[in-house]
């Protein structure tokens, strides 16, 4: 069974992108797929609920008396907007730290309207918009919380990142992760689709998970449905799916990654890992609102920009569009 993103210039096919699809409930049982559920790929940002668990496992949740915004926005790729900068610095101020500690980098923030105020007041973009800086923030609340330096948290031997690692082998089942380094810094850590759709099943189903993670996994579950505009933007794919679908949990990441938690599917609670394969991000988004289609959760009726996305040129002139086709092979 197969899975394509076409993109089309005009009435001419120019693209195709392959998807690869696992669908696995939460006791691991591979429930559909399309591609290869097998394949290998770094979760990037995808991984970040996952991350977030440390903040859960080291104390820091309790320490520092964190609030589900705060949890979410560990969890988010956020869009830079205001709203986001201002509580990613009341988070650190919360923990007696300041931007200077961030080691994300900085770019413009995603959201245009943010990007243009920035813009318009001759202002360069800071580490507090980058995506990443929630994320970073909770490593840092992470590090303080396990009693040890923050200083070179975002190296593969620093506690906080063999704290996480251990979480990823734990909840994926699998001893050995490779990793790389992500866009901001952090190691960034590949796994088959397969194992990944687990751990998403098990925030999905906390009770199926190891007791010492299910206190996490509903929190961050509980906290990115609380406040889905912290995860991403209003106007960003996480954040209104979020707002659509009820019982759904969204995460984007870079190059084509995209995990779903589901607790109200017809297959009762799974999880969802979704790779394009060319690592095109535009041509994954047609693919996941198809995907959310053919497993009922999402009506063909409800207008979407992701739909069928149109693709303009440089004058903003509509030259074509996307269109994803989906076949998943049910296991069971």
């Amino acid at each position: 069974m197969s899975a394509y993103t076409y993109a089309y210039r005009g009435s001419l096919l120019e693209n195709r992108h392959r998807v690869s699809i696992a669908i696995v409930g939460p006791r691991g049982a591979l429930l559909a797929y399309s591609g290869n559920p097998e394949l290998v790929a770094p979760l990037r940002s995808t991984a970040k609920p996952f991350q977030a668990l440390a903040l859960y496992l080291s104390g820091a949740v309790r320490r520092f008396d964190l609030t589900p915004a705060e949890v979410a926005l560990s969890c988010a790729s956020h869009d830079g907007r205001p709203e986001h900068v201002a509580l990613v610095a009341r988070y650190l101020e919360k923990l007696g730290l300041g931007p200077e500690h961030l080691v994300c980098g900085a770019h413009p923030p995603f959201d245009p309207e943010a990007r243009e105020a920035l813009q318009r007041a001759g202002k360069a973009p800071g580490v507090l918009h980058n995506n990443c800086s929630g994320k970073h923030a909770g490593m840092l609340a992470t590090a303080l919380a396990l009693g040890v330096s923050p200083e070179g948290y975002h190296e593969a031997a620093h506690p906080v990142q063999q704290l996480i690692l251990q979480i990823l082998r734990e909840l994926s089942g699998h001893a050995h992760i490779p990793h790389a380094v992500d866009g901001c810094s952090v190691p960034t850590f590949a796994l088959p689709l397969a194992p990944v759709a687990r751990m998403f099943a098990l925030l999905a189903a906390p009770e199926a998970a190891p007791a010492r993670y299910q206190e996490g996994l509903e929190g961050v579950f509980s906290a990115m449905r609380q406040h889905p505009e912290l995860v991403a933007g209003p106007h960003s794919i996480d954040t209104v799916l979020m707002r659509r679908v009820p019982g759904l949990l969204a995460k984007r990441g870079a190059d084509g990654y995209y995990g779903l938690a589901l607790r109200e599917s017809r297959l009762g609670p799974v999880g969802v890992a979704l790779k394009v394969e060319s690592g095109s991000s535009e041509a994954r988004e047609p693919m996941v609102v198809r995907l959310l289609e053919v497993l009922g959760l999402l009506s063909p009726e409800v207008e979407l920009p992701w739909r069928r996305p149109v693709l303009r040129n440089v004058r903003w002139v509509p030259v074509g569009h996307l269109e994803a086709r989906l076949e998943l092979n049910w296991v069971r």
